[in-house]
């Protein structure tokens, strides 16, 4: 049974940095394609940052150079870096898990950031 277990969301200040994480159980890690995925209320979810399996990263235009996405596979853990944070980057985070080849996709429950003063 795979699980996605986020962690390190909070209340921090406009300008502050957070770090989550999101540790998987009952995968082969480093096979699959994971992300970052964020929604804020009365939003859709969106794509925040993805990490490749085969290495490679990609960014939404709103968090690039503000964030940084990497794993270490052999953690089972992918981490989201976010620094300069601004109330819009206030939302639920969830990690997901996709494997290109049969298309399996997993998510994690989520965790909340909020910014503010």
């Amino acid at each position: 049974q795979v699980q996605l277990v986020e962690s390190g969301g909070g209340l921090v200040q406009p300008g502050g940095s957070l770090r989550l994480s999101c540790t998987a159980s009952g995968m082969i890690f480093r096979i699959y394609d994971m992300g970052w995925y964020r929604q804020a209320p009365g939003k859709q979810r969106e794509l925040v940052a993805a990490s490749a399996s085969g290495g490679g990263t990609n960014y939404a235009d709103s968090v690039k150079g503000r964030f940084t996405i990497s794993r270490d596979n052999g953690k089972n853990t992918v981490y989201l870096q976010m620094n300069s944070l601004k109330p819009d980057d206030t939302a639920v985070y969830y990690c997901n898990a996709h494997h290109r080849w049969n298309g399996a996709v997993y998510w994690g429950q989520g965790t909340q950031v909020t910014v503010s003063s």
